[in-house]
């Protein structure tokens, strides 16, 4: 009974549309109407901008953390590693549904990338910290979060199975569903990357700018 309470508390922690809230409190618009409709960072970057994109990033990224946290509430998961894991995986989860599913937002959010980073972070910093310099390295060269995201999921099962080889098939399990979940999500952003319309974040506009002009 402890457990499906703090399962559900973690939905509603997932469940906090950020985006959401930053774009009718800030901007008084609803970011689902813009852009591709997700309430997600990504699609903030593109309508709000690098500032709110980023907080925005943040704030879900920690909603995926404190999610997994929860798991400490309980002495017996305090004290078994494993156990600890595979509930933290299902706290985690129950986030990103609600990132994703937001009870708070009549059940329209976004794809829940920052929230499972965040899950991912709560259990494995590490592991998180190689998915994280993916995503970074990624939206350096390119500027495409969508590109990113995809590229740091893919890497989160290399790091699970091949790097660090995690002794926990539960684990090794989410890290491939999860890939597979973020290429699923994203096929419209697949899509516009392959015909080229997919829209670059507001970062680092000025290096493109000089290089423009360097090729001229």
């Amino acid at each position: 009974m402890q457990e499906l309470c703090l399962v559900v508390l973690a939905y509603f922690i997932g469940s906090i549309p950020t985006s959401v809230w930053v774009s009718r409190w800030v901007y008084h618009i609803d970011i689902r109407d813009y852009g591709s409709g997700n309430a997600g960072a990504t699609n903030t970057f593109r309508i709000l901008g690098s500032r709110w994109g980023s907080f925005v990033m943040l704030f879900d990224f920690l909603k995926g953390l404190l999610a997994v946290k929860l798991a400490y509430l309980l002495p017996y998961y305090s004290l078994n590693d494993f156990a600890r894991t595979n509930f933290q995986i299902g706290l985690g989860l129950a986030a990103v549904v609600g990132h994703i599913l937001p009870v708070w937002a009549d059940f329209r959010g976004g794809k829940g990338v920052a929230t499972l980073l965040g899950l991912v972070f709560g259990i494995s910093p590490w592991i998180a910290l190689g998915c994280m310099a993916v995503f970074i390295l990624v939206l350096f060269l390119t500027r495409f979060v969508s590109l990113s995201s995809i590229l740091a999921s893919l890497a989160f099962p290399v790091f699970i199975i091949v790097v660090f080889n995690v002794d926990n098939d539960t684990y090794r399990i989410f890290a491939v569903a999860v890939a597979l979940l973020v290429i699923l999500t994203h096929q419209k952003n697949i899509s516009r990357l392959l015909d080229g319309s997919e829209n670059k974040a507001p970062i680092l506009r000025h290096r493109d700018r000089r290089k423009g002009r360097a090729t001229r």
